[in-house]
């Protein structure tokens, strides 16, 4: 039978495995147990305030009165003009609104809520970097501060063209709509309808970039930020929709716009709260070692640089190897025992967990292969070889089949370290490793380690992971992603790793037919997400093509021995795997 995972279990999976790719879009439901009244209430308080001066009464309807006295609706900054001239008087009369007095501190009112808080320990923590609000208030910066965080805040357009960048900024707090002690909020329908150009461009940075986690926000007044919602072109991470009941028409419409995961909640406090205790647990699972990955990578590079090393790395890697296999099997995930139908969350959460548990040996294998040499290509087979030896023989056939999925994860890490400098000869090592378990035939890794190679259904059992039920190349695109992630910074930029990664695929690809022993080998090619980014394989496969016309016999990938032992065999391994390539028809 299928099985289901709660939605808030899938959301702390995909925070902890992919760390500041979440932004946050919070509205005034995140402070709704605070006692900050939205911006609305406030111009409709201000109205009162106006009729009051005025001597008149604008019961029951405070807006309707207004507009017929004005001839338009009420707008903050044109109210405040009316019931408070100076500047000092302005800011007296808004502090009131969002700045506790004595009595409400006594009652813990107007102050950073449990929600402010959580969300101030998952930034201070590295998990949320980027936050858009429509609130005024300053509830959510105090939140950060009082956890050691000094948040960059944009609460105007002005302010961004001296911003840090994204990328450079360690917290960015985003106020679409203003701050509270200046004027120039956004309040009326007609005030959010548009926003300034500046500010759409960061927004669309901010969409396009990150994935989304809205909280309190009902989209049916921000027509501007449901534009830049709407006309964010990625779907690189899951938008996740927090929501108190069943959300507005506009909110499912968006939702489904953006193929998002919605969540019931019963309030803000109490969805942070969980989120951030759940995604705690999850570290805890999956710290590496007491050594911290800094220390592991400085004590590979330094073994790395003088032969003398060697068999210290070996115990270093063999070490760091033997903990992870016990911690797999420690958490059930070396023996699966799950004889039923599995479902999306089985698949997803078992991944997540062989992610969270390996990133030091993808950290490591990464830095061997870009600082290592050939002599240590059997440090790695060994590793690709324990976990094979750790997988079970009994269960879910999906399941069993995942349980490769770390060999696949170590493997691809270290052949994209190895296209730094070129080192085709160790990626020929680890795709020429093999595997054997009694009882069974022989395997060579390259008949494993490529995702349509690990699974027997790769497309099928690959669209069970979470958000990528509609890909080519599922799990690819998985490996991708959590490398990007785990190793993207070393290289220059995500579209060099994206290419890199596209190599690797394409290398493997080519290296298949050149050693692997299955029956359909001549016309199988494994594909890869190179199979429907187009560019990236031209380039590619004309540099290798380039390279044999350059060199002939002398070309690096026929002396390493990876695609070919002749020019000519090299090229018809490109025009088989050209061929292939042409007939899956991925547009």
């Amino acid at each position: 039978m299928t099985s289901s995972m709660d939605p808030l279990l899938s959301l702390a999976f995909s925070v902890q495995s992919n760390k500041g790719v979440y932004a946050l879009l919070l509205g005034s439901g995140i402070s709704r147990s605070a006692s900050i009244p939205t911006g609305w209430e406030i111009v409709i308080e201000l109205v009162r305030k106006l009729a009051l001066i005025s001597e008149e009464t604008c019961e029951p309807d405070p807006v309707t009165w207004y507009e017929e006295k004005f001839g338009h609706e009420p707008g903050y900054a044109e109210l405040l003009d009316k019931v408070a001239k100076t500047s000092a008087e302005r800011q007296q009369l808004l502090r009131a609104y969002f700045e506790p007095t004595v009595a409400e501190q006594e009652d813990k009112l107007k102050q950073p809520t449990a929600a402010h808080h959580a969300i101030a320990q998952l930034v201070a923590n590295g998990y949320i970097r980027v936050i858009i609000t429509t609130n005024f208030d300053r509830l959510m910066e105090q939140a950060l501060q009082q956890a050691g965080v000094e948040p960059q805040v944009i609460a105007s357009p002005d302010q961004i063209e001296g911003a840090l960048p994204l990328a450079h900024a360690g917290c960015f707090v985003i106020k679409v709509h203003g701050d509270y002690l200046d004027a120039r909020l956004k309040n009326t329908p007609e005030e959010l309808e548009a926003y300034d150009p500046r500010l759409n461009v960061l927004l669309d940075q901010v969409l396009d970039q990150f994935g989304l986690i809205t909280c309190g926000w009902s989209a049916d007044w921000d027509v501007a930020l449901r534009n830049a919602i709407e006309r964010a072109p990625s779907r690189r991470f899951t938008t996740y929709w927090t929501s108190r009941g069943a959300p507005s028409e506009t909110a499912s419409t968006l939702v489904q716009h953006r193929k998002g995961q919605l969540i019931s909640i019963t309030d803000a406090d109490h969805f942070f709260t969980r989120l951030q205790e759940k995604v705690e647990a999850l570290e805890k699972f999956s710290e590496p070692h007491p050594l911290s990955i800094h220390t592991l990578l400085a004590t590979t590079k330094k073994y790395l640089s003088e032969d003398r090393y060697r068999i210290r790395l070996y115990d270093l890697i063999d070490e760091e190897t033997t903990r992870v296999i016990k911690q797999l099997n420690g958490s059930g995930l070396g023996n699966i025992n799950h004889r039923g139908n599995v479902g999306s969350a089985d698949i997803t959460t078992q991944v997540r967990k062989y992610d969270a548990a390996c990133k030091s040996l993808v950290a490591m294998a990464a830095v061997c292969g870009q600082w290592g040499s050939v002599d240590n290509i059997n440090i790695w087979q060994r590793v690709q070889q324990r976990f094979y030896s750790a997988t079970g023989s009994n269960g879910n056939v999906l399941l069993l089949e995942y349980q490769r999925y770390p060999i696949s994860l170590i493997t691809y890490a270290c052949c994209l370290g190895s296209t730094l400098p070129g080192n085709f000869e160790l990626i020929l090592g680890l795709v020429t490793t093999n595997f054997k378990k009694p009882d069974c035939k022989e395997q060579a890794a390259i008949e494993i380690v490529p995702p349509f190679c690990m699974l027997s259904h790769a497309q099928d059992g690959g669209r069970l992971l979470e958000g990528l039920d509609k890909r080519y190349a599922p799990l690819n695109d998985w490996l991708h992603d959590v490398l990007l992630g785990q190793i993207g910074h070393l290289f220059s930029s995500a579209e060099e790793f994206t290419y890199a990664f596209d190599r690797v695929e394409i290398l493997l690809a080519l290296a298949f037919g050149a050693h692997g022993a299955n029956s359909f080998q001549r016309t199988y090619r494994p594909p890869g997400s190179f199979g429907y980014r187009f560019s990236n394989r031209e380039k590619i496969i004309s540099e290798i093509i380039e390279s044999l016309k350059d060199f002939e016999n002398e070309s690096p990938y026929i002396t390493s021995g990876l695609i070919g032992d002749t020019a000519d065999t090299c090229r018809e391994q490109i025009r088989i795997l050209n061929e292939f390539i042409g007939r899956l028809n991925w547009h």
